[in-house]
């Protein structure tokens, strides 16, 4: 019996961290209070401190290193993981109860906090005429904004800016916004463009947060309108907020804070997109009405973000990544994966309405 007390041991305890986060879910103002707003700042603050001078992504490079040293180590042990070897298991087990722990104090407890809308005391419901009055008003606002960066209303706005430029002007939108909401303000940067941009591509993805390094990573191939607010997006992560929808809704509130135009379009029109995805399946007549009055230069944008992405669409490695990031969602607390339309646009309405 004591030759399996080590795999037994290691088993056991990765039972009973699964078991522990699980629970945890059912205590977000606790994960909040503690976490959240407690030690995660000073976690994340550290990271971007120590990484944030490279100019260079630290993290892709460790992937890279870890992805080699795992298949060295399968290799040369092949045969004993084949024949169920007690040590090797014990090393697996012992592995994957330190990257689990080190995952959910470095950043994964996140997963756990408060809804955005109850820290930011919005409702988490919306009528079909709140949806249609906020979709207007971005129409507007959108409209305007391009009206002052493209005078030719049919064209679409060019955004010409370097993701590094953008870099370091994305951070005094959160500076901004800090001023009303104390929790949303940024702090020291690590923003960087992935070394792994060709196969983050094909997967599918505009960017990224390492965990492990704290690094916001983006999509170092796409120059158009969703750039700001993708960078934004991986901010907001690193601010502690996990969920994909809440991470998009405060990259355009610190888009819409943000002293630069482009930014402000950037998030203008990010949200308008996913009033109109809701708006067509409650009501095609009214976004068409809205479609009609927007400039056709916002929709040549919109096209724009599509032919970037049309060369990758579909492809196998695109469908195995998705398919495992929308089981990784549903693992961490995100029961609907992907498909969060309705709570990005429930935290539109309620703010802007």
């Amino acid at each position: 019996m004591k030759k399996w007390a080590p795999l037994l041991l290691s088993v056991v305890l990765l039972l009973i961290q699964i078991m522990g986060y699980l629970q945890l879910r059912r205590f977000p103002a606790f994960v909040e209070k503690w976490y959240s707003m407690g030690i995660y700042t000073y976690i994340s603050r550290a990271m971007r401190i120590g990484l944030g001078w490279i100019p260079f992504s630290f993290g892709d490079i460790l992937y890279v290193l870890i992805i080699i040293l795992v298949i060295r180590w399968f290799v040369i042990h092949f045969k004993e993981v084949v024949t169920l070897s007690r040590k090797r298991y014990t090393q697996v087990f012992t592995a994957l109860n330190i990257i689990l722990a080190f995952f959910h104090f470095a950043w994964g407890f996140n997963y756990y906090r408060q809804p955005l809308n109850e820290i930011l005391e919005l409702d988490a419901t919306y009528t079909d005429e709140e949806l249609i009055r906020v979709t207007q008003k971005l129409v507007f606002t959108a409209n305007a904004l391009h009206e002052q960066l493209q005078p030719v209303d049919s064209l679409k706005v060019e955004f010409t800016r370097s993701q590094s430029e953008l870099f370091e002007l994305a951070p005094s939108g959160f500076s901004n916004l800090g001023a009303v909401y104390p929790s949303l303000d940024y702090g020291p940067a690590s923003i960087k463009k992935s070394l792994l941009t060709l196969p983050l591509t094909y997967m599918g993805y505009s960017g990224y947060l390492n965990p492990i390094t704290g690094e916001a990573q983006t999509n170092g191939y796409i120059d158009n309108y969703k750039t700001p607010v993708l960078i934004l997006h991986e901010m907001s992560h690193q601010l502690g907020f996990a969920k994909e929808n809440e991470a998009n809704f405060i990259a355009v509130l610190a888009g819409m804070n943000h002293d630069d135009l482009y930014f402000q379009y950037s998030a203008t029109i990010f949200a308008l997109g996913y009033c109109l995805n809701d708006l067509s399946m409650k009501d095609p007549l009214q976004m068409e009405l809205a479609r009609a009055a927007m400039h056709y230069g916002i929709i040549e944008n919109y096209q724009d973000l599509r032919d970037f992405w049309a060369p990758y669409n579909d492809n196998v490695i695109e469908k195995i990544s998705q398919k495992t990031y929308e089981s990784y969602l549903k693992a961490n607390n995100q029961p609907d994966g992907m498909r969060t339309y309705s709570y990005v646009v429930a935290l539109l309405v309620n703010y802007y309405k």
